[in-house]
């Protein structure tokens, strides 16, 4: 506090997955996804909420289109993000006494080092999700992080509870 002065904004931002099979889901799998894309956003907002100001704050959860349509070979993840959403709802209600505003971002295709990294962006990939975005390109990290300022700033400060749909039409 001494250095940065009070917290205003928590973004959380961090997320892991790994496409497979429903039949194929270990335990081990399943926790490491809800640890670090559930667990860990309650425990950072948990955090926040103890250094936000008497003016309140902003939460920015980032979830995903695969919180409200599951993916094949992708039911974990998706579940993972559909409980972020849900948690964003919830925490909105709980927190907005104490000006506590709490939304989340639901990215789609999003050309990202973690996407990148695992193979989602491949050729044929890049073209398939092109042809399911309306506006018929590749989401960048910008895209998300225009929406994040936004929800960020005080020209939000009657949202509260939603997840943005940041997919270039997408569903």
């Amino acid at each position: 506090k001494r250095t940065y002065g009070k917290l205003d904004v928590l973004v959380n931002n961090a997320g892991v997955f790994k496409f497979e099979p429903f039949e194929k889901i270990t335990v081990a799998e399943f926790q490491r996804e809800f640890s670090t894309n559930v667990l860990g956003p309650i425990l950072t907002i948990q955090e926040a909420i103890k250094q936000f100001g008497f003016e309140g704050g902003s939460v920015i959860n980032i979830s995903s289109l695969a919180g409200s349509h599951s993916l094949p070979s992708g039911i974990l993840y998706s579940s993972t993000k559909a409980a972020v959403e849900n948690l964003t709802q919830g925490l909105s209600a709980e927190l907005g006494s104490r000006r506590i505003r709490v939304n989340a971002i639901a990215p789609g295709y999003t050309r990202s080092e973690g996407t990148v990294a695992e193979g989602l962006f491949g050729e044929e990939s890049v073209k398939q999700y092109i042809t399911l975005t309306p506006l018929g390109r590749i989401g960048d990290p910008g895209d998300i992080a225009a929406v994040a300022t936004f929800l960020a700033s005080s020209g939000s400060y009657w949202v509260t509870g939603e997840t943005i749909r940041v997919a270039g039409g997408a569903r």
